[in-house]
């Protein structure tokens, strides 16, 4: 089964189940330490700024990810965007939910009061495939500019 496999087959409407969200949270954890350990000489403190390295990060490895096979590119982008998504929660807080129409993760921030989502996983893919224009910290402010302001919108 993979990393986040059973989150698929979860389809009711009542959402997933507690445990399964904290086995989801640590599955994100682990990943975005994994990230730490393998880039340990850059600094990554999962503050927002840390955000500008992991841009060079993905820069420096967008010829790698080209000649990648497919499951190391979907390794890649796992490990980087649960990167950015622990940024996103240990700054601003929120949960992680599977959302089946882009088969990827969610962070879900500010219910009840409003609903910012981030959607990571296409934004780094958009980054090793388009380059500077999919920038990882432009993307992010418009996550954080969201939730000051409380708004309700989707981050993609």
């Amino acid at each position: 089964m993979g990393l986040f496999d059973f989150f698929k087959k979860k389809k009711t409407n009542e959402g997933q189940k507690d445990e399964d969200l904290a086995v989801f949270t640590q599955n994100m954890e682990f990943n975005a330490n994994a990230l730490v350990r393998q880039f340990d000489d850059e600094n990554l403190d999962f503050s927002i700024g840390s955000l500008h390295t992991i841009d060079s990060i993905i820069e420096e490895n967008t010829t790698f990810y080209n000649q990648a096979d497919d499951d190391t590119k979907r390794k890649m982008i796992v490990k980087i965007g649960s990167y950015i998504f622990e940024v996103a929660r240990r700054n601003f807080g929120g949960r992680y939910f599977w959302y089946d129409k882009l088969d990827q993760p969610i962070l879900v921030t500010g219910q009840p009061e409003f609903e910012m989502s981030l959607l990571a996983y296409d934004k780094v893919k958009g980054r090793f495939e388009n380059g500077s224009e999919d920038n990882i910290p432009f993307f992010f402010d418009g996550y954080v500019q969201g939730v000051e302001n409380k708004k309700t919108q989707m981050i993609v």
